[in-house]
């Protein structure tokens, strides 16, 4: 464990400042903010909550949790996964007053679980599910945005479910853009592509980052467009709410009403808020590791504490409840974020961009924003992700793809879930074939056979042992070695004895080798490498 104060501080101005970090992470700031904006509003508007509060959401999740949080390209803020929990308990509380105090209370239930050390159910996530959900949100990412990018703008920016709240589906909804073309986002969605694809390739020009100038043609083109059968209609543009004084600022904050703390209702729904959120939240940081270009690794623990932190101050102010979100984490990752200061930085630009320039960004096109998810989701769903888990054999192979299915079919957490069960099972499979290994020997005209047993001998070999016991050839020598075997599970250690009790009524010896009579699971902090102190 490293204890280089320096190194484990929230803010390392140094680090954090550096005019190499800062040369990607403004540039990366920029497009996760252009990015992150409509889908505050899409989510906040989904969920039934002021498009105002979706705002503030990614506001504080990009200032208050990267600030404290330990991942470097991680971007919190308002997650599509909730907006059904949302709009239910707004509609169940009452009140939005009400349901604020149930997202302070979510926010401190996290803070408990990132103090009970409840993050390192992350580490029992199978690589396999994490690779089928980055290449299912790739999918998925795709899939949504094509019917933005002709505009047809029916379904919220920002849902990943198969399942529709304009009552289509993600295909049908492909079906009825493909009849409801507006050929004015076709024209901007299609430049944009273009833009995306071919000017990040001209290296005098590369400094000017290919977002910022798909952004600034589509407000043109929707600029050009007015007043012409190509005009975008209201519904096609992104929608801020536009505040022309301080005192009309000020007026968009809520406050939560705790007089409600003793209605079991708030609890409930705080503890639903709390667990999925911090699920996704797990889920998220587990897969930016992944593709973070540094391989660094996130501390989930404290992760859980700064979402909590975020939560509280968002339900303070008027906020809707927020995860670690894996889209707009992947955007920073692609537009070459480098630290924690690209996520705060998107999280000034959305603040500042609501106080001085909300009707210049209503003019921004959500054609032309699709077409930069479009380019996400192609980097995260690539062929070449497909080929590599192919060639890892059908125990990662299968889990990632019924992943990628049951997400693209499903939701997030409901496709994880089951890509988790397939995981575990193969995973259960092949530690079941592993408990021991074993070798043939001639002593004389007697046979002798050595097992040997695993590092790791668990309760579910316990059947794969006893199988092998029972069917060894009678009248042999059998040698039963645990010299490497750091753990032994009781149920094993009493088949092993009854072997051994019952083994002359076959003509078998049986030597027991280095195995004690009990063996302890060491704790987590025995298992951390201590150096010695010097004297």
């Amino acid at each position: 464990m490293n204890n280089d104060k320096g190194k484990n501080a929230i803010f390392d101005i140094g680090k954090y400042f550096s005019s190499a970090n800062l040369k990607k992470d403004l540039p990366a700031s920029i497009v996760v903010f252009l990015v992150a904006l409509p889908l505050c509003l899409g989510i906040a508007l989904a969920s039934g909550a002021p498009l105002f509060a979706g705002v503030l959401t990614g506001i504080i999740g990009g200032i208050v949790v990267s600030a404290i949080s330990g991942s470097q390209l991680s971007v919190s803020g308002p997650a599509a996964g909730l907006t059904v929990i949302v709009f239910g308990a707004i509609a169940s509380l009452g009140s939005y007053e009400t349901f604020l105090l149930a997202v302070v209370l979510a926010g401190i239930l996290q803070i408990v679980f990132g103090i009970l050390k409840a993050g390192i159910i992350a580490n029992y996530f199978p690589s396999s599910v994490i690779e089928g959900m980055l290449a299912a949100i790739g999918i998925i990412l795709i899939l949504k945005q094509l019917p933005h990018a002709v505009g047809f703008d029916s379904d919220f920016e920002g849902d990943q479910s198969f399942f529709q709240a304009d009552h289509e589906n993600t295909f049908s909804a492909i079906v009825a853009a493909s009849n409801m073309i507006s050929y004015g986002a076709l024209i901007i969605s299609s430049l944009s592509l273009l833009i995306m694809i071919f000017w990040p390739r001209i290296k005098k020009m590369s400094a000017i980052p290919a977002p910022v100038l798909v952004v600034a043609a589509g407000i043109i083109l929707t600029i050009l467009f007015q007043n012409t059968g190509l005009a975008l209609s209201p519904e096609q543009l992104v929608t801020i709410p536009v505040v022309n004084t301080f005192s009309e600022f000020t007026g968009l904050f809520s406050f939560p009403d705790f007089s409600q703390i003793s209605n079991q209702n708030v609890w409930t729904v705080a503890f639903t808020i709390a667990i999925v959120a911090s699920i996704e939240t797990l889920l998220s940081i587990e897969a930016v590791d992944k593709i973070d270009p540094v391989k660094r690794v996130s501390p989930t623990n404290r992760e859980l504490v700064a979402q909590g932190i975020g939560n509280m101050t968002s339900g303070m102010l008027g906020g809707l409840p927020m995860t670690s979100v894996i889209v707009r984490s992947s955007v920073n990752v692609n537009s070459g974020g480098r630290t924690k200061m690209s996520a705060i930085y998107h999280g000034f630009w959305l603040l500042l961009s609501l106080l001085f320039i909300p009707m210049l960004l209503n003019k921004i096109p959500l054609a032309c924003l699709a077409a930069i998810l479009l380019i996400t989701g192609y980097k995260l769903a690539k062929i070449a992700l497909f080929k590599k888990m192919w060639k890892n054999g059908k125990d990662q192979f299968i889990p990632f793809v019924v992943t990628v299915i049951a997400i693209v079919l499903t939701d997030l957490l409901k496709g994880v879930a089951i890509g988790m069960l397939i995981g575990v099972f193969y995973i259960l499979r092949t530690n079941l074939r592993n408990p021991y290994f074993y070798k043939f020997e001639q002593n004389g005209g007697k046979k002798v056979i050595r097992i040997k047993l695993a590092q790791e001998v668990s309760f579910l070999n316990k059947a794969a042992i006893q199988y092998t016991l029972t069917n060894l050839p009678k009248e042999s020598d059998v040698i039963i070695d645990g010299t490497d075997s750091m753990f032994i599970d009781k149920d094993v250690l009493e088949i092993i004895h009854n072997f051994k009790h019952n083994a002359y009524t076959k003509g078998t010896i049986v030597e027991i080798v280095n195995i004690r009579d009990n063996y302890e699971v060491p704790r987590l902090k025995e298992l951390i490498y201590k150096p010695a102190k010097n004297n």
